[in-house]
């Protein structure tokens, strides 16, 4: 016998309604709503970065800053964008992605500090095959820490899904940083000379380079678990991989003006590609190795891999994550201030870094 439907009280159906058709482009992969409901959710991370300097609201076509350039002579903008490479993969194997943000903000800003430069604005991309509402959020968590300890506002950015361009959970990340800096406190080498004293800043690790080597070797090659200890460690090898790259530019800042000849960023190329760019014609970089100790995870790396030292010079920090150049006669004043290492010296030569 053929069951009539329950009616409900004031007449209505109990059948169920179909469900609402599914968007095209949802259908394809790119939610579109999903992206705007997401991005609402931010607004409150966003705007904690911003100062009287930032105009304008979230979700413009365009990030509105009025710089203040009270006090300088002659000021210029400094930029650079980067990324944090295959570091992600061990934030998508780990699923954490709130250190992300603040590697590449940080590795932003590190990059303009060697001029001089003070961060002003911060922009960034993520690009997915996909949107994950946690991910994201902890991404922008990321920037936004970040921005606010390093006293930069996060003005803008762009978030793409693209199904197809991807593997499924997996994103990419790029920033872009704005600073400025008076030109006559511009750091460009040419105060370097013979006899300045070199002083290494210390690294926490990897900081967004040399990962393709390290996840080749320690993973791949060693199967070594990221949930677990590796030798003579004792967080997780996946924490010390996603140990935060620091910044370095407020300690920097904060020294006596005439202090500085020089700076290097010591990313991708290591010390060997990296202190060239700064030096002079007619200096080089003499290095004593001696000077500090090589945390374990390059000698780790470099015992599992056979990886020839010369190499791990030149795809990693080996420990020391900024190198200041200052005059002799300041030096020890210099060590006092930052903590740092005394490394090496300038010495006569052609652009070269010799470590020994």
């Amino acid at each position: 016998m053929k069951k009539t439907p329950k009616r409900q009280p004031g007449g209505t159906s109990a059948t169920k309604s179909p469900a609402p058709k599914k968007k095209a482009y949802a259908a394809a992969g790119v939610d579109v709503d999903l992206g705007n409901a997401v991005k609402k959710g931010i607004h409150a991370l966003v705007s904690a970065t911003h100062g009287p300097e930032v105009l304008g609201k979230i979700g413009g076509f365009g990030g509105l800053f009025r710089p203040n350039f009270k006090g300088m002579k002659d000021p210029v903008l400094v930029s650079s964008v980067d990324g944090v490479g295959t570091k992600l993969k061990i934030a998508f194997a780990t699923n954490r992605h709130d250190t992300i943000g603040q590697d590449l903000v940080n590795h932003c800003i590190n990059d303009i500090a060697v001029i001089g430069a003070r961060p002003l604005f911060f922009l960034d991309y993520i690009g997915g095959e996909s949107l994950d509402p946690v991910v994201f959020r902890q991404i922008i968590k990321g920037f936004s820490k970040a921005c606010q300890e390093g006293g930069c506002a996060l003005v803008g950015g762009e978030t793409a899904q693209m199904p197809g361009m991807y593997q499924k959970g997996e994103y990419d990340v790029a920033g872009t940083i704005v600073g400025v800096v008076d030109q006559p406190k511009m750091l460009d080498g040419s105060k370097v000379r013979v006899g300045d004293v070199l002083i290494g800043l210390k690294g926490n690790g990897l900081h967004t380079n040399g990962y393709s080597l390290a996840r080749k070797v320690l993973i791949e090659k060693a199967k070594l678990p990221l949930g677990k200890p590796a030798p003579g460690m004792k967080l997780p090898l996946g924490r010390e991989l996603l140990r935060v790259h620091p910044n370095y530019q407020p300690l920097m800042a904060s020294l006596p003006d005439g202090m500085l000849h020089g700076a290097a960023h010591i990313t991708g190329g290591g010390l060997l590609d990296n202190l060239p760019r700064v030096l002079p014609a007619g200096c080089c970089a003499s290095i004593r190795r001696s000077a500090w100790k090589v945390p374990t995870i390059f000698r780790l790396i470099q015992e599992l891999g056979k990886v020839p030292l010369e190499e791990m010079d030149q795809v990693f920090n080996m420990g020391i994550g900024m190198v200041l150049i200052v005059p002799a006669r300041l030096a020890d004043k210099a060590l006092k201030l930052t903590k740092g290492i005394r490394i090496g010296e300038i010495t006569r030569g052609e652009g070269d870094v010799l470590i020994s």
